[in-house]
């Protein structure tokens, strides 16, 4: 079994090269262009996403963002940029497919309400009434 796994992930990038440079002589693209346009669209997805990830940890930490959501969100636009690096078209079209699947879309697992006790900010004043007993 464990064979056959080593011998798809062995196999999988060289098929994929294969049937990019199939698909860049039907097209008429060079090659190049087509390995060098995925590469810098993974690295870009890679780069804009670590800036993302930052800002939506700062915010699940301050109750606005649920971190499992993110972290969700974020793995699956890593994985997309990563297979956007590897060369092929099919590793970029599974990219894509990762990218356009409606996964954490704002459905029920929409940010919940923090609970009474938290967010409060020493700078904020508390408004109410008071009398001593």
């Amino acid at each position: 079994m464990r064979l056959l796994f080593l011998g798809i992930v062995l196999i999988f990038p060289v098929l994929d090269l294969w049937v990019t440079a199939r698909f860049a002589r039907w097209t008429g693209v060079p090659l190049w262009f087509w390995l060098v346009s995925s590469a810098v669209a993974g690295l870009w997805l890679l780069r804009n996403e670590r800036l993302e990830f930052r800002a939506r940890t700062v915010a699940a930490m301050h109750g606005e963002y649920s971190l499992l959501r993110g972290l969700v969100d974020s793995g699956r636009k890593v994985l997309a940029g990563i297979l956007f690096m590897l060369p092929g078209v099919m590793s970029d079209l599974f990219g894509l497919v990762l990218l356009l699947l409606p996964i954490n879309q704002h459905g029920t697992f929409g940010p919940q309400p923090a609970p009474a006790g938290r967010g409060y900010r020493p700078s904020e004043t508390l408004d109410g009434e008071w009398r001593r007993e």
